[in-house]
């Protein structure tokens, strides 16, 4: 006779099971401790040491009481079954984090009309001896906060002052034009123990001479960064003497790992091949036979309009809701949203203007009748200055804070789909096919350069499907 576990609403429970004999069913009869369960056609008792051995007693003589799959670890199937993967910790960990530290923000301040840099950050004993001791940094008692002067050798000397007790981040108003300092910002969190290869100057400063926008130049760095320091053993030499089979290598083991995106992969090799090529002039290795993974063609996630409908009528905030709704109806892109001066606003011709969206383009788009008269509400309200979206504290609103605005009412609306807020701009292409817009005009409303990303979204529309008969419906 076994043991069996099982759980009944909440509780642990044993099931007992036996090949059908009446002796043992009279036995379990007698058993004033053991129970006979209609819902699961079986006897049944509380799970407890006292009652197993009770258990053992009255069956004595008459059968053998196995509890061997009573103590068994529980089995349990991942969902979504097993990838073996390729464990190499030095190919896919070459760059130590250093351990979160407290922030000190910069940003931009003008004071008896001369500018200056602020340094903010939430009261440290070590950070504010730091600043007291610094040599460019000095306290202003009418701001009552430390600034330092907005020449670059200032900045380079506060980092290097406060790099053991605080990481500097930049406001997203200030713009650092050199590179130098821009690099030993992003470099920051990165453990710089022995052979640490920093990133080569003059790779960072060819991209921003092409006029590569400022978010691809952190994202190129910080995967040269990494390709570099993944061969540290080789040297910087050894490194520009590589072969196309060696940088083969090194994203092989990329995928191989299982534990980064095609498009990171994707983007190590765009970013290893300037490096080779724009920077070292290798153009005998032929880079462009560089393998690359294929990148998987996946339909963009689309909120109907009623699920669109909820999230807006769930947003109390007036400036929230005019976030949300300049996503959805204008098509807008999260860092487009911030980007909006109140100058932007073209009420008179309804339309928006986006300046240097992706790709440094510029375009306009639709600006809804609903959508002004929530603009126009809010500005009353909250009396912008410069930027249509500002912060507590003045400046550009920031992504991080719409986002949580999105997820805050998605969740507050009930809307189970997955979504972020750039779902709101492929729900608005969307719903206008749906309309029966033309395909050329959201290509322009959206910004895309070519006519293929546009015709994504012909794939997830149900405009026409409602007129197509399935084969089986006319069996």
């Amino acid at each position: 006779m076994y043991l069996n576990p099982l759980e009944h609403a909440g509780k642990a429970i044993i099931r007992i099971w036996h090949k059908p004999n009446p002796f043992l069913s009279k036995r379990l009869k007698e058993a004033g401790w053991i129970k006979y369960s209609r819902t699961y056609k079986c006897f049944v008792m509380h799970r407890s040491s006292q009652a197993i051995e009770m258990t053992h007693q009255h069956f004595q003589g008459l059968a053998k009481v196995d509890t061997r799959y009573l103590f068994r670890p529980k089995r349990l199937r991942p969902a979504e079954g097993t990838v073996i993967l390729q464990q190499d910790k030095h190919v896919a960990e070459p760059l130590g984090k250093v351990p979160a530290r407290p922030v000190v923000r910069l940003q931009p301040l003008e004071h008896q009309g001369r500018p200056y840099v602020q340094l903010s950050y939430l009261y440290n004993k070590e950070i504010h001896t730091c600043l007291k001791q610094s040599k460019v940094a000095r306290w202003l008692h009418d701001m009552q906060c430390f600034v330092i002067r907005t020449e670059s050798s200032s900045l380079h000397t506060l980092l290097t002052e406060v790099e053991r007790v605080a990481q500097v981040w930049l406001a997203q108003t200030m713009q650092v034009k050199d590179m130098a300092l821009q690099a030993r910002l992003w470099e920051q969190c990165y453990r710089k123990g022995d052979g640490y290869i920093a990133c080569p100057l003059h790779y960072v400063e060819k991209l921003f001479l092409l006029n590569y926008s400022l978010s691809t130049i952190r994202t190129y760095h910080s995967l040269l960064l990494r390709f570099l320091n993944a061969h540290r053993d080789s040297g910087l030499e050894g490194i520009h003497a590589f072969s196309e089979e060696a940088i083969n290598h090194y994203h092989r083991q990329m995928v191989q790992a299982g534990t980064y995106s095609v498009s990171f992969v994707n983007q190590s090799i765009n970013a290893v091949k300037f490096y080779y090529q724009r920077v070292l002039l290798r153009h005998e290795v032929q880079l462009g036979q560089v393998e690359r993974p294929e990148k998987p063609e996946r339909l963009p996630q689309v909120l109907s309009k009623q699920d669109v409908l909820k999230i807006l009528s769930v947003t109390e905030n007036l400036k929230h809701r005019c976030m949300l709704q300049l996503l959805y109806a204008g098509g807008l892109r999260i860092g487009e949203v911030i980007n909006l001066k109140l100058t932007d606003v073209q009420s008179e011709r309804n339309l928006l203007l986006i300046r240097g969206g992706k790709g440094k383009k510029d375009r306009t788009t639709l600006l809804s009748q609903k959508l002004l008269e929530s603009l126009r509400a809010y500005y009353k309200q909250y009396r912008p200055r410069v930027w249509l979206f500002e912060g507590q504290t003045g400046g550009q609103y920031t992504v991080e804070s719409i986002r949580s605005v999105f997820r805050a009412s998605k969740e507050k609306a009930g809307v189970k789909a997955p979504a972020t807020p750039h779902t709101l701009r492929h729900s608005f292409a969307t719903h206008l096919l749906e309309q029966g817009t033309d395909l050329r005009y959201i290509q322009v409303l959206l910004g895309h350069r070519s006519s293929k990303t546009t015709e994504i979204y012909t794939h997830i529309t149900t405009h026409a499907l409602d007129k197509i008969v399935s084969p089986l419906d006319n069996l």
